[in-house]
């Protein structure tokens, strides 16, 4: 018997159009992602990657399927209670960082958390308890331009956590760091699977980082052409079945 899973897509495909051009972003995509795993998303640029991970965290609605994550069908949510979706269930962490330069580490940490209007002694101590997680303490008082790419990222992913979401969403977080920190971020997904109990969907092209991953899902001209997990699932179940 397998959990239910976090993530499902259901026949879900993409089309916009392109001057005359009827583009197809996703192709009939169906995928179930389990929980508590870290899971890649790999292809080439174009392959469709930022568009399935958009699907999954609210950000673009399929032209045809559903998408369903945390029980939650996010493909038939508006209006607020899309907002309240992406604010509490998933946490993004994007290449650029994202981060305000006029704010601290620590400050921008507390972002989300100054949007749910916590008390500021409530957001000073998640803040900290987060930034302790992805080891920069010793790091709260600084703002970006004082951290190197690799804390940046760290910051980042701390902010998407601030709210405790099950899903974090990270769309190509290594692109802009050398192998070297890139290798060490996938390192802070991996022990945030292992400790925190959360959900991890990582989208990237570098083969580097293929191999610290539960599961990876292959995309080509927006089709799903490998899936690690469906014969790790297939030989779950094989071993369950009696006799």
């Amino acid at each position: 018997m397998t959990a239910d899973p976090v993530v499902t897509l259901e026949r879900v495909s993409r089309e916009y159009r392109q001057g005359e051009a009827t583009v197809h972003a996703l192709r009939d995509v169906s995928l179930a992602l389990r929980r508590n795993e870290l899971s890649v998303v790999r292809g080439r640029s174009g392959s469709g990657k930022t568009t399935l991970l958009n699907m999954i965290g609210g950000l673009d609605r399929p032209s045809a399927g559903r998408v369903e994550v945390d029980g939650v069908e996010v493909s038939s949510l508006t209006g607020d209670a899309l907002v309240d979706f992406r604010r509490r269930t998933v946490g993004f962490v994007f290449q650029g960082f994202g981060l305000i330069p006029i704010l601290s580490a620590a400050e921008n940490v507390e972002i989300p958390l100054r949007l749910r209007r916590l008390e500021p002694t409530e957001r000073s101590a998640r803040a900290r308890e987060l930034l302790h997680l992805v080891d920069l303490s010793h790091r709260a008082h600084h703002r970006p331009q004082e951290l190197s790419g690799g804390e940046q990222q760290r910051v980042a992913i701390a902010r998407a956590l601030a709210n405790e979401p099950p899903l974090l969403i990270a769309d190509e977080p290594t692109a802009q760091l050398d192998s070297r920190r890139a290798e060490a971020i996938m390192g802070v997904l991996r022990q945030l699977v292992a400790t925190q109990g959360v959900s991890v969907v990582v989208a990237t092209h570098d083969p580097l980082l293929f191999g610290m991953a539960d599961r990876a899902v292959e995309l080509r001209d927006g089709e799903v052409v490998a899936d690690s997990g469906s014969s790790r699932a297939a030989s779950l179940e094989a071993a369950a079945a009696p006799g």
